[in-house]
Parts: structure tokens; sequence; C-alpha cells
């Protein structure tokens, strides 16, 4: 894709509840290229399981946010994607566990998706499967490989800010290393790890760059302006 990449997080989540058909739905209607959402397997979804006792994937970021409603299921969620509104965006399937990349892989392929589609995820050994299962799909690497919003402790955020200082100096060298090697056609980076020289870094490659999750405006500006191919926003009016 050409131009900048305006991405809607689990839809609009700042406007409708994210994960939803309805979010996906007022996404597309305040103007985004690609809608990203969350694929999770539960704790009865085990891979280890016989299929006939696991419980289908699902559309939620993590176990708790399942647990609080009735999630979609992966089915649920791409079906809609084949209808209009949401015939008109790409999607992001963001795995947020390793395991069943099967299951995700066919469920494109049976609704004919796989063109529109991209699967990014934190766990690399996911992305190697993917590619292995379905060549033409492709492939996001989430950076970095976080379970928990450290960000968000105050008592964590002094040795978080230390951390992603570090990152900012070594990612753009690890992404160009490991990028290619990964066969990564975007590179999902938390913005505050984007910098100019990682931005200089993809391009080179001919990889896209995508920051998440920005929703000021102000860091929306700053990114643009680095040269970022496309952020992920919970109000995706501030990308327009």
């Amino acid at each position: 894709m050409s131009g900048f990449r305006r991405v809607g997080h689990k839809g609009a989540a700042d406007l409708v509840e994210g994960n939803t058909i309805a979010s996906f739905e007022h996404a597309v209607e305040v103007g985004v290229d690609m809608i990203e959402f969350d694929v999770l397997r539960l704790r009865d979804g085990a891979p280890g399981l016989p299929p006939e006792r696991r419980s289908p994937l699902v559309i939620a970021h993590d176990w708790q946010d399942a647990a609080s409603r009735p999630p979609l299921t992966l089915a649920e969620a791409l079906d809609a994607f084949t209808r209009p509104p949401l015939d008109a965006v790409e999607i992001d399937c963001d795995l947020k566990l390793a395991g069943r990349e099967d299951e995700l892989v066919r469920a494109l392929q049976e609704r004919e998706l796989v063109e529109r589609a991209m699967v990014s995820t934190m766990y690399v050994q996911s992305l190697a499967r993917i590619a292995a299962l379905e060549p033409r799909l492709r492939l996001g690497w989430t950076y970095p490989l976080v379970t928990r919003p450290w960000d968000r402790n105050r008592f964590a955020r002094p040795a978080v800010g230390a951390a992603l200082e570090l990152m900012r100096r070594r990612f753009p060298r690890e992404a160009r290393r490991r990028g290619p090697e990964i066969g990564a056609a975007a590179i999902w980076v938390f913005h505050r790890i984007a910098t100019p020289r990682l931005a200089e870094v993809t391009r080179e490659l001919g990889i896209e760059l995508i920051a998440w999750t920005v929703d000021d405006a102000g860091a929306v500006a700053r990114l643009r302006a680095m040269g970022v191919d496309g952020i992920v926003s919970n109000d995706p009016r501030l990308l327009q």
C-alpha cells in the first residue's frame, strides 16, 4: 500500500466498545484504511487439547477482557469483513498468544481474505509458522514483546523509561538484521520507540513502519513528520 496507513485500534475503541462489529463499522465511518483486532485463544482452548474440546478463537485483548463480555468469535468477525461496509478495508489480526496459527490461516483462506489481511504478533515463532502455512499472507512483527502495560504503573515508570531509551537506540540495528530474516512486511512498533533512524532503516528495507497505539494529536503529527508509514489509534479521527 502506498501513502499513509490509518489503522483503527480494535475498530474505534475510544468511540465504540472495541473488538466489536459496531466498533469496526464506526471506524470505517470515520475513515480508516485498516482495522486491527485481537485474536485470542481462551484458557480452555490450548493447542494441546483435541480440536473437539477446544473453545473457538475469539476477538478479545486478553482473558480478562474476554470474561467481561460475550466476545465475538473469530469466525463471526471475519464473516463481517466479507460484507459492506467492512468489505472495503484491510484487516490486521493481532495474534495475542502463540498456538493455533493453522486455524487463523484457514479461517482467512476460507473467506478469501488473505489478500486483504495481515497477521501481526509479538511471537516470532508464530510468524514463521504462518509463513509456512500461507506464503501470501503478509506478516507484521510487533515490537517489543510485552505481557503487561508497565508504562501505566507509576512505580515502574523510571525503569520503563530507561528501557525504552535503550530500545530507541538499539532497535534500528535489530530491525535491519531481523526484519528481513523474519519476512516482515511491516514492523508494528510501540510509538515511544519510533525514531527517524528506525523510519530510515525500514524504508531502506521496504518494510512498513506502523506505530501503536497513539491517541494524542501532537504525537500523531510528530510521528507523521518522522516518516512512519502508519499509525494505530483508538480514535481514528486523529489520523485524518
